[in-house]
């Protein structure tokens, strides 16, 4: 067997970078890019981790730890500068080592044909919340691992409910392990800029008392409950608005509408109902919406001049909450109401969820009822898959 090397971080500078080394003669290898220590020599020692310093020739490269994890296993840890990272695998190339990509090393590394299992550990570094990472690992020996191996024995048609099942929760829990994006929208001076910073906890948007003052999009992270979020601002709707500019930011600001995973829609609690334009209602068809009626502290004006589902000819009436992003009142009870939204409330970790593209993609087959022969098979193929990257 030859020996490959792989980066198993992600791309890009970070504090720290970890390559994985393994083959029958991994050991060999290490020895070679470490300076001898004829007093003490080295003791690559299951279970050990070493301070080391990594040489090319005279040339020091890096001081790095590596990690003793098996027999001919180890991981590398140097600092997270691409340019070390990389002049650290050119080394290991230099000596017959195979450079490899994290998903390939993963396969030829994994002691069991559970192609699951792969899957959750090359998705771990995506995830953003601690949740999440319950979430994926709970997958490996029960959660989508367990309900496959029982569809063994069950009928097609229990098979394809439970499949079905299985997509429509992993919808909810994808906000969880990979995030959420929140778009505020409506029309100029209705507080979505105070309400950013709000739920943010610091001071990200420009907030003024002059309509149209955010004439870009201006996003920023926070964390409510189990969802990690980025939140976008954007310019405010208004069909009076008339130079080149301020169309460019609205056309902006409906395309991002589009592509949320939820629109809170910051109306101002003091203007009357008809705030936004037909044109922007339309995109909000079919999308998770909250409407948020802000200046909660000013006088009550919003449905004098008739109900809010006024907005929604379609029926798409969202719920509304009453909040004041400049008092900060209400924001507690907005943070629930996005949870219920997404669906993440009282979500169970433990429940069976796919999170590939390919995991979806069989169980979407296997919702069609197929025979029991094409279900053995396609369940076949989710557990072990073909063992290639």
């Amino acid at each position: 067997m030859s020996v490959f090397a792989a980066v198993m971080t992600g791309k890009g500078t970070g504090a720290i970078a970890t390559i994985q080394l393994y083959g029958d003669s991994a050991t060999d290898i290490l020895k070679r890019i470490l300076p001898p220590q004829p007093q003490k020599p080295i003791e690559f020692t299951t279970g050990k981790i070493l301070l080391a310093v990594i040489k090319s020739g005279d040339k020091t490269i890096d001081q790095v730890t590596i990690g003793c994890e098996g027999n001919n296993t180890y991981a590398i840890n140097c600092h997270g500068n691409p340019l070390i990272v990389e002049e650290i695998m050119q080394l290991l190339r230099q000596y017959g080592v195979e450079l490899l990509t994290a998903e390939q090393l993963l396969y030829k590394t994994s002691a069991e044909n559970n192609i699951i299992a792969i899957e959750a550990k090359l998705t771990l570094p995506k995830i953003k919340t601690i949740q999440g990472t319950q979430i994926i690992l709970n997958q490996i020996d029960s959660g989508l691992t367990a309900s496959a191996k029982n569809w063994l024995q069950n009928p097609p048609e229990k098979i394809a409910a439970e499949a079905q099942n299985i997509i429509d929760k992993s919808k909810i829990a994808k906000f969880i392990i990979f995030g959420c994006q929140i778009v505020l929208a409506g029309p100029p001076n209705t507080g979505k800029s105070a309400l950013l910073n709000q739920l943010c906890g610091r001071q990200k948007a420009i907030v003024a008392d002059i309509k149209g003052t955010t004439r870009d999009w201006v996003s920023a992270n926070c964390q409510i409950g189990s969802l990690a979020i980025e939140l976008i601002d954007t310019a405010g709707l208004d069909d009076k608005l008339a130079s080149d500019i301020e169309k460019a930011a609205q056309q902006t600001a409906m395309e991002l509408v589009s592509q949320a995973d939820i629109v809170l829609l910051v109306l101002d609690n003091s203007e009357p109902a008809n705030q936004i334009g037909k044109s922007f209602t339309n995109i909000l068809t079919n999308k998770k919406v909250l409407a948020v009626l802000n200046k909660s502290d000013l006088p009550f004006v919003a449905q004098r001049s008739g109900n809010l589902s006024c907005l929604f000819e379609t029926g798409n009436m969202p719920n509304a909450v009453s909040i004041s992003a400049k008092l900060g009142t209400g924001i507690d009870y907005l943070c629930d109401e996005i949870q219920r939204l997404a669906g993440v409330e009282n979500f169970d970790p433990n429940q069976p969820v796919c999170f590939t593209a390919r995991q979806e993609q069989l169980l979407t087959q296997l919702t069609k009822g197929k025979s029991k022969e094409a279900a053995h098979s396609l369940i076949t193929e989710l557990l072990s898959g073909n063992c290639k990257p």
